[in-house]
């Protein structure tokens, strides 16, 4: 019997404050798949991928991973699952009191997956997988945003997650750094067969790391495929976005 899909969603709602921002979102991903989910700005991607990290909970539905549902566990439960499933923040999240090699060490200690004394090697080894060797001593402040970005990738690696949740990663990047991190991202999801799921306004990186995209639209996906089948819907509001026209009262 095949394995199950590693993550189904199905029905999810979220509002804040009686404002709906996820109205029954639901999707498949697919062992090895990278999608990427496109949308307007504060349509409520973010707030999809911290459901899926198991950081917040949704009002209604359900999310099962790896075919066991992780709607309504408890904190002591869901943390083995959270060591599965990686969350790469916008601005990269690392903590501007610990240096390089501290940030990359922190989930590794408090988990406690390497011994102290193979705690330099793996660090070394983490760093090495995004092109960084030998900052170990550097402070956040010192680095460039891709550079950040990088390192933030590489603590999300440390445990060896299944699930990697990529929330802008191109956001304030010049078109160079972008593409590099692009590539990153697509040479790590290959490398590390990670499934992943990738919010962005970047075009250029979506066409380039995913396998389908999702566009998000008044709190549910309302297209869900392939770029190339993207490209020749009939869907006006996602054709507009896809050219980056600006949205006009007939596009609905």
């Amino acid at each position: 019997m095949s394995a199950p899909p590693i993550l189904e969603v199905s029905g999810l709602v979220k509002g804040y404050d009686e404002k709906a921002v996820l109205r029954g979102v639901g999707f498949t991903l697919h062992r090895g798949e990278c999608l990427a989910v496109l949308g307007r700005s504060g349509i409520g991607k973010s707030v999809l991928l911290r459901l899926l990290a198991g950081l917040e909970q949704p009002d209604e539905g359900s999310i099962h991973f790896e075919g066991r549902e992780i709607v309504g566990l408890s904190e002591a439960e869901l943390l083995p699952i959270r060591r599965k499933i990686a969350m790469l923040f916008q601005g990269g999240a690392l903590f501007d009191s610990m240096n390089v090699f501290d940030n990359l060490a922190f989930p590794i200690r408090e988990h406690r997956t390497a011994a102290k004394t193979d705690l330099p090697e793996r660090v070394r080894e983490l760093l090495g997988k995004v092109g960084l060797e030998g900052i170990e001593e550097k402070w956040p402040a010192e680095l460039s945003g891709g550079m950040r970005k990088r390192v933030a990738l590489a603590r999300a690696l440390a445990l060896e997650p299944q699930v990697l949740l990529f929330d802008e990663p191109t956001t304030g990047l010049d078109p160079m750094s972008s593409a590099s991190i692009a590539k990153m991202i697509f040479d790590t999801q290959r490398a590390t067969g990670c499934e992943t799921v990738v919010v962005t306004h970047d075009l250029p990186l979506a066409r380039t790391v995913t396998d389908r995209i999702a566009f998000l639209d008044q709190g549910r996906f309302r297209f869900l495929g392939t770029f190339a089948e993207a490209e020749r819907s009939a869907d006006p509001l996602l054709g507009a976005f896809l050219a980056g026209r600006e949205e006009t009262s007939d596009v609905a």
